[in-house]
């Protein structure tokens, strides 16, 4: 039965059993191993994870007064923000580009979104090969400009190789939102503006970009989310976080101190960081930039 804009149930026990499902994989794969993550970080436990004493907030404390994971912090910003602005400008540009073309862009999108169907492990295969300092055929050219390519000894070089490879597959995400929302604006809009004089620039600042607000929002909050967590294969199989950590994040330190290192308590410690972290910053988002979205 549906009384204005809710839905009313005869039976009360049937609106639990729909989103039981879930809710059932929300405990299993969240708050599950969330607890145990924040369980964990209270406990420093040997290599062998047998034995654990109780240190309360040892661990957050050793991780925030330690340099290097204090400078992982300032990586994964400069990181995220490089890799989300980068992506959603390139994004934004290709996709006026298709929109504007019509039916006859259906070849051009089918190139830009191939990087999607790339596995990230995969991607930095790629750009491994393409700027090896032996090998790669990208490294060799920039001999011919007078560029000495090794990301394996030179921080700013691997920085920018990480931010290429991860921004060149999620350019494709950011490209079918894009693309998706200017399908979805009106041509009314656009034509009128046009017979009022506006030129091609003006239209699209003035009409189309503002239009985009609910989608430029949805993408910024995305591509933070996957710059903290899913660049991590793009990262080990690029520069495993060096040199000199100059790549290493924070989800790749929760990597390398928990799994090489064996400081469970302290990953573990690590990761609850980053899950507030990230939790604050997306709340931020919503307070900050929210206000500048047009519904």
């Amino acid at each position: 039965m549906v009384r204005g804009k809710h839905v009313v149930y005869k039976n009360k026990v049937l609106p639990y059993f729909l989103v039981a499902p879930e809710m059932i994989l929300v405990l299993i794969f969240f708050i599950w191993p969330a607890a145990q993550a924040l369980l964990q970080s209270l406990y420093r436990e040997d290599a062998f994870g047998i034995t654990r004493t109780f240190v309360g907030l040892d661990n957050f404390r050793r991780a925030l007064t330690e340099p290097l994971y204090v400078r992982s912090i300032g990586t994964t910003l400069a990181f995220a923000l490089t890799v989300a602005v980068s992506t959603m400008a390139i994004a934004l540009f290709l996709s006026t580009l298709a929109n504007n073309i019509g039916k006859k862009a259906l070849a051009y999108q089918t190139v830009i979104i191939s990087p999607y169907a790339v596995a990230p492990l995969v991607a930095g295969v790629l750009w491994f090969f393409l700027f090896s300092p032996a090998v790669g055929y990208i490294s060799y050219n920039l001999r011919f400009f007078g560029v000495r390519w090794n990301h394996t000894i030179v921080p700013g070089q691997a920085f920018f190789l990480v931010v290429l490879a991860a921004s060149w597959q999620r350019i494709a995400y950011n490209f079918l939102f894009y693309l998706g929302g200017m399908h979805q604006i009106p041509d009314s809009f656009i034509e009128s503006a046009a017979i009022d004089g506006a030129t091609p620039i003006k239209r699209f600042w003035k009409i189309v970009f503002p239009l985009l607000s609910p989608t430029t929002f949805f993408l910024l909050i995305m591509n933070f989310i996957y710059t903290f967590f899913e660049t991590f294969p793009v990262i080990h199989q690029l520069t495993r976080g060096g040199p000199s950590n100059a790549t290493s994040t924070m989800v790749y330190r929760i990597y390398r101190d928990g799994f090489i290192g064996l400081d469970f308590g302290g990953s573990a410690a690590q990761s609850v960081i980053l899950m507030a972290f990230v939790i604050t910053f997306v709340a931020l988002q919503f307070r900050l930039v929210e206000r500048k979205v047009y519904y």
